[in-house]
């Protein structure tokens, strides 16, 4: 066993820019944070915690504006095949979030390093799954530009543990939920099975990892003594306006630890959003009258 800690083992995971090597190091450390005592998950890394504006990754694919990308239809296989790619870079980004956690996040409950490597292996299983798809075909990961928002808004919320657990597993994962069953349910009609199995076990297995992310939310917003509906409602106007889409998959949601009257706040704020788009035309071009 190395000197260094499970926290500092996840970090050079993290930093490691071969996805092979990557999911084999998360695999490993979500194995070991099994037998390990808790002061030894707990233990902090030796060096002070970085910023990690851009985690380990290869230098494929090329990252574009979400705007710059075009639609993936599952008419065709080569329409799936960027399809599968668009879900493997998701997957890729959700181990680093995994590791991410672990890494930089201090004085957590043992509990807490554990889920999150739960989750960076499984994330792990979901890329191989994906990539294994694209070798299938022809092809692997690397081979379509993507998008960098989802790293971003983990970036952007790596100051505060209760900020992060509401908006990346909460409304961004989450939003996997939403639409993974409507994609999965498309590419049977196209006869496409494979790719729709594999996107069933992402989707069963998301509604944990959403569950990890509410779980520690509330957890945290009970120590600040924070109302964490009023929380949660407050850090989507602060840092999603705009970005709340429906529909939801309330099933799933619920299933995930979502409240029945969150999922109608996130209606609300949608609404409300709708509303001031289509009221700003009106705004910049008032009627002569």
């Amino acid at each position: 066993m190395t000197s260094c800690t499970l926290r500092e083992r996840a970090y050079h995971a993290l930093i490691d820019t071969d996805p092979a090597r990557k999911i084999t190091a998360a695999t490993a450390l979500y194995q070991q944070a099994q037998t390990l005592p808790d002061a030894a998950l707990r233990e902090p890394p030796s060096q002070p915690i970085e910023r990690l504006p851009d985690p380990g990754r290869p230098a494929k694919p090329i990252l574009r504006a979400p705007r710059e990308l075009t639609r993936r239809s599952p008419a065709s296989q080569a329409g799936r095949n960027a399809m599968a790619h668009a879900f493997a870079h998701i997957e890729f980004n959700a181990i680093n979030i995994g590791l991410d956690a672990v890494y930089r996040f201090d004085d957590q409950p043992a509990d807490f390093y554990r889920d999150w490597l739960r989750v960076a292996a499984e994330e792990g299983k979901h890329f191989q799954l994906l990539n294994d798809y694209l070798q299938q075909h022809g092809q692997s990961y690397g081979d379509h530009p993507a998008h960098d928002s989802l790293w971003e808004t983990v970036h952007a919320t790596d100051h505060d543990v209760l900020v992060r657990m509401a908006l990346i597993p909460r409304v961004l994962e989450a939003r996997g939920l939403d639409v993974t069953p409507g994609i999965a349910e498309k590419l049977r009609q196209h006869g496409d099975t494979a790719l729709a199995d594999i996107l069933g076990i992402i989707y069963t297995e998301e509604i944990g990892h959403v569950e990890i992310g509410t779980r520690w939310f509330r957890h945290h917003c009970a120590l600040r003594g924070l109302d964490a509906r009023d929380t949660f409602r407050a850090l989507l106007n602060k840092y999603m306006a705009g970005r709340i889409r429906g529909p939801y998959d309330e099933p799933g949601r619920l299933q995930a630890g979502f409240s029945p009257e969150e999922i109608e706040d996130l209606k609300a704020l949608e609404a409300h959003t709708l509303a001031l788009l289509d009221s700003e035309p009106r705004r910049r071009n008032p009627s002569p009258d």
